[in-house]
């Protein structure tokens, strides 16, 4: 795969419709052509304790922030027709579907691929586990900014240029 944009998203609280914030790497031809990260203010406005401890955000880092339509209006064009890839895939497609449907919003059929079901393929028992942050260092990604979008994004095109 050679063209495709790699995409994760972090939620505010336990509803998938509550993206706080979104990480996206083009690629075209193999290469990186962009990156894109956005602050959104999530819905449901409100932030789980346990998830700030994963990603860090809290409701003042987003208070401000544009929200999910304004946000994805921006990305939608840049992503056209290129498959979606991500690190376990059916969570960052369940947020889309979610944030979609909570906005009213008009969902393409995006195509998603998943990194980690092909690195457990690929891999298979070589790996101690099929975790991000695991199949990144194996792949040779140095992700010391695990559970940021943007950084989660990055490892999920190297991953995905290495093995799918």
């Amino acid at each position: 795969m050679k063209d495709f944009a790699a995409i994760d998203f972090e939620t505010a609280n336990n509803y998938p419709s509550s993206v706080c914030s979104v990480g996206v790497v083009i690629v075209r031809n193999g290469f990186i052509e962009d990156k894109i990260y956005h602050l959104i203010r999530p819905e449901p406005e409100w932030y789980a304790y346990r998830n700030t401890l994963i990603h860090g955000l809290k409701e003042e880092d987003t208070a401000s922030a544009n929200v999910f339509p304004d946000v994805w209006n921006k990305i939608a064009p840049m992503i056209d027709g290129l498959p979606l890839v991500a690190h376990n895939s059916s969570f960052d497609e369940g947020c889309l579907k979610a944030v979609h449907r909570t906005y009213q919003m008009d969902y393409p059929d995006y195509q998603f691929f998943c990194t980690c079901r092909t690195a457990r393929k690929v891999f298979g028992k070589t790996l101690p586990n099929h975790q991000l942050h695991t199949v990144a260092a194996h792949c040779g990604f140095d992700l010391t900014h695990h559970h940021h979008a943007l950084a989660d994004a990055e490892a999920c095109a190297v991953i995905a240029l290495q093995i799918m």
